[in-house]
Protein backbone atom coordinates (compact mmCIF):
# COMPACT_ATOMS: atom_id res chain seq x y z
CA UNK A 1 0.00 0.00 0.00
CA UNK A 2 2.99 2.13 0.87
CA UNK A 3 4.38 2.20 -2.86
CA UNK A 4 0.92 1.93 -3.98
CA UNK A 5 -0.97 4.42 -2.86
CA UNK A 6 0.87 6.61 -0.06
CA UNK A 7 -2.19 8.78 1.03
CA UNK A 8 -4.21 5.22 1.64
CA UNK A 9 -1.20 3.59 3.31
CA UNK A 10 -0.65 6.99 5.80
CA UNK A 11 -4.84 6.77 6.49
CA UNK A 12 -4.08 2.76 7.46
CA UNK A 13 -1.07 4.19 9.42
CA UNK A 14 -3.47 6.48 11.50
CA UNK A 15 -5.99 3.86 11.95
CA UNK A 16 -3.49 1.08 13.31
CA UNK A 17 -2.24 3.58 15.43
CA UNK A 18 -5.60 5.18 17.19
CA UNK A 19 -6.73 1.32 17.17
CA UNK A 20 -3.41 0.39 19.47
CA UNK A 21 -3.49 3.40 21.32
CA UNK A 22 -7.71 2.60 22.20
CA UNK A 23 -7.15 -1.24 22.94
CA UNK A 24 -3.69 -1.22 25.43
CA UNK A 25 -6.25 0.19 28.59
CA UNK A 26 -9.06 -2.00 27.12
CA UNK A 27 -7.26 -5.14 27.37
CA UNK A 28 -6.21 -4.02 31.20
CA UNK A 29 -9.62 -3.00 32.10
CA UNK A 30 -11.25 -7.01 30.45
CA UNK A 31 -8.37 -8.59 32.41
CA UNK A 32 -9.21 -6.52 36.05
CA UNK A 33 -12.75 -7.60 34.82
CA UNK A 34 -14.34 -4.02 35.38
CA UNK A 35 -16.38 -2.20 33.26
CA UNK A 36 -15.76 1.31 31.47
CA UNK A 37 -17.86 3.49 28.92
CA UNK A 38 -19.19 2.76 25.86
CA UNK A 39 -17.40 5.60 24.31
CA UNK A 40 -14.15 4.01 24.52
CA UNK A 41 -15.23 0.63 23.42
CA UNK A 42 -16.65 2.85 20.10
CA UNK A 43 -13.11 4.48 19.66
CA UNK A 44 -11.58 0.44 19.39
CA UNK A 45 -14.43 -0.22 17.29
CA UNK A 46 -14.40 3.06 14.72
CA UNK A 47 -10.53 2.78 13.67
CA UNK A 48 -10.35 -1.19 13.46
CA UNK A 49 -13.84 -0.98 10.81
CA UNK A 50 -11.45 1.70 8.63
CA UNK A 51 -8.82 -0.98 8.24
CA UNK A 52 -10.87 -3.54 7.57
CA UNK A 53 -12.59 -0.92 4.93
CA UNK A 54 -9.05 -0.31 3.37
CA UNK A 55 -8.71 -4.34 2.68
CA UNK A 56 -12.35 -5.01 2.12
CA UNK A 57 -12.82 -2.05 0.06
CA UNK A 58 -16.13 -1.57 -1.57
CA UNK A 59 -17.59 -4.57 -0.30
CA UNK A 60 -17.71 -3.39 3.46
CA UNK A 61 -19.99 -0.61 4.51
CA UNK A 62 -21.06 0.75 8.09
CA UNK A 63 -22.75 2.66 10.44
CA UNK A 64 -22.20 3.54 13.47
CA UNK A 65 -25.54 4.99 15.38
CA UNK A 66 -24.80 5.54 18.79
CA UNK A 67 -25.90 8.58 20.66
CA UNK A 68 -23.63 10.77 22.31
CA UNK A 69 -25.32 10.57 25.24
CA UNK A 70 -24.66 6.93 26.19
CA UNK A 71 -21.02 7.14 25.43
CA UNK A 72 -20.84 7.82 28.70
CA UNK A 73 -22.80 4.43 29.46
CA UNK A 74 -21.02 1.56 31.76
CA UNK A 75 -20.29 -1.65 29.38
CA UNK A 76 -17.78 -3.94 29.88
CA UNK A 77 -14.92 -3.91 27.86
CA UNK A 78 -14.02 -6.20 24.70
CA UNK A 79 -17.26 -7.00 23.57
CA UNK A 80 -18.51 -4.69 21.01
CA UNK A 81 -15.05 -5.49 19.03
CA UNK A 82 -15.75 -9.10 19.32
CA UNK A 83 -18.89 -8.96 18.12
CA UNK A 84 -17.47 -6.98 14.56
CA UNK A 85 -14.62 -9.18 14.34
CA UNK A 86 -17.20 -12.07 14.12
CA UNK A 87 -19.91 -10.57 11.89
CA UNK A 88 -17.10 -9.14 9.35
CA UNK A 89 -15.22 -12.51 9.86
CA UNK A 90 -18.08 -15.10 9.59
CA UNK A 91 -20.40 -12.82 8.08
CA UNK A 92 -19.01 -10.34 5.51
CA UNK A 93 -15.93 -11.44 4.66
CA UNK A 94 -17.42 -15.13 3.66
CA UNK A 95 -19.92 -13.00 1.07
CA UNK A 96 -18.54 -12.20 -2.40
CA UNK A 97 -19.81 -9.25 -2.73
CA UNK A 98 -19.38 -8.07 1.41
CA UNK A 99 -22.25 -6.21 2.76
CA UNK A 100 -23.19 -3.91 5.89
CA UNK A 101 -22.03 -3.66 9.04
CA UNK A 102 -24.06 -1.65 11.44
CA UNK A 103 -23.53 -1.09 15.39
CA UNK A 104 -26.59 0.90 17.38
CA UNK A 105 -26.59 1.46 20.62
CA UNK A 106 -30.15 2.67 22.76
CA UNK A 107 -31.88 2.45 26.07
CA UNK A 108 -35.24 0.23 25.70
CA UNK A 109 -37.09 -0.10 29.52
CA UNK A 110 -34.27 1.57 31.30
CA UNK A 111 -31.45 -1.04 29.91
CA UNK A 112 -28.62 -0.56 27.31
CA UNK A 113 -29.44 -2.50 24.40
CA UNK A 114 -26.27 -2.64 22.04
CA UNK A 115 -26.51 -4.51 18.35
CA UNK A 116 -23.88 -5.39 16.00
CA UNK A 117 -25.71 -6.15 12.86
CA UNK A 118 -24.40 -7.39 9.04
CA UNK A 119 -26.19 -8.31 6.01
CA UNK A 120 -23.65 -11.39 5.44
CA UNK A 121 -24.13 -14.97 5.25
CA UNK A 122 -26.12 -15.45 7.75
CA UNK A 123 -26.34 -17.95 10.43
CA UNK A 124 -26.42 -21.44 8.83
CA UNK A 125 -24.03 -20.28 6.29
CA UNK A 126 -21.63 -18.02 8.92
CA UNK A 127 -20.70 -21.35 10.44
CA UNK A 128 -18.44 -22.18 7.42
CA UNK A 129 -15.77 -20.52 5.46
CA UNK A 130 -16.65 -20.42 1.19
CA UNK A 131 -15.57 -23.88 0.91
CA UNK A 132 -17.80 -25.14 4.02
CA UNK A 133 -15.16 -25.89 6.39
CA UNK A 134 -15.98 -23.93 10.10
CA UNK A 135 -14.12 -21.03 10.49
CA UNK A 136 -15.11 -20.87 14.41
CA UNK A 137 -15.15 -21.97 17.74
CA UNK A 138 -17.56 -19.66 19.37
CA UNK A 139 -15.47 -19.09 21.89
CA UNK A 140 -15.98 -15.93 21.60
CA UNK A 141 -19.79 -15.63 21.67
CA UNK A 142 -19.08 -18.33 24.91
CA UNK A 143 -16.61 -16.19 26.61
CA UNK A 144 -19.14 -12.51 26.59
CA UNK A 145 -21.65 -14.87 27.51
CA UNK A 146 -19.87 -15.92 30.76
CA UNK A 147 -18.84 -12.03 31.20
CA UNK A 148 -22.19 -10.76 31.45
CA UNK A 149 -23.18 -13.16 34.04
CA UNK A 150 -20.37 -12.74 36.13
CA UNK A 151 -21.37 -8.91 35.91
CA UNK A 152 -24.42 -9.10 36.35
CA UNK A 153 -26.21 -12.48 36.87
CA UNK A 154 -29.35 -12.59 35.03
CA UNK A 155 -29.69 -8.58 34.04
CA UNK A 156 -27.80 -9.35 31.15
CA UNK A 157 -28.37 -11.20 27.52
CA UNK A 158 -26.66 -11.97 24.76
CA UNK A 159 -28.93 -12.95 21.57
CA UNK A 160 -28.29 -14.32 18.32
CA UNK A 161 -30.69 -14.24 15.57
CA UNK A 162 -31.20 -13.91 12.02
CA UNK A 163 -30.78 -10.50 10.83
CA UNK A 164 -34.88 -9.68 9.15
CA UNK A 165 -33.15 -8.38 5.90
CA UNK A 166 -30.10 -11.38 5.67
CA UNK A 167 -26.97 -12.07 7.80
CA UNK A 168 -26.83 -12.06 11.44
CA UNK A 169 -27.62 -9.62 14.68
CA UNK A 170 -26.40 -10.02 17.95
CA UNK A 171 -27.49 -7.88 20.84
CA UNK A 172 -26.20 -7.71 24.06
CA UNK A 173 -28.25 -6.22 27.03
CA UNK A 174 -27.34 -4.81 30.31
CA UNK A 175 -28.64 -2.30 32.82
CA UNK A 176 -28.05 1.19 31.87
CA UNK A 177 -26.00 3.29 34.42
CA UNK A 178 -23.36 6.23 33.29
CA UNK A 179 -20.15 5.58 34.01
CA UNK A 180 -19.10 7.62 37.35
CA UNK A 181 -16.77 10.64 36.58
CA UNK A 182 -15.88 9.76 32.57
CA UNK A 183 -16.76 11.51 29.65
CA UNK A 184 -16.37 10.07 26.38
Amino acid sequence: LIETDPARASQMQKNLIALLRASMPTMREASDGGVRNLGREIDVVRPYVEILKVRMEERLTSEIDVPEGLLSAEFPPMMVQTLVENAIRHGLEPKPEGGQLKLKAEVVHGRLVVSVTDTGVGLSAGSGDLTGKPTGTGVGLANIRERLTLLYGTRASLNVADNPGGGTRVTITVPYRPVEGTHA
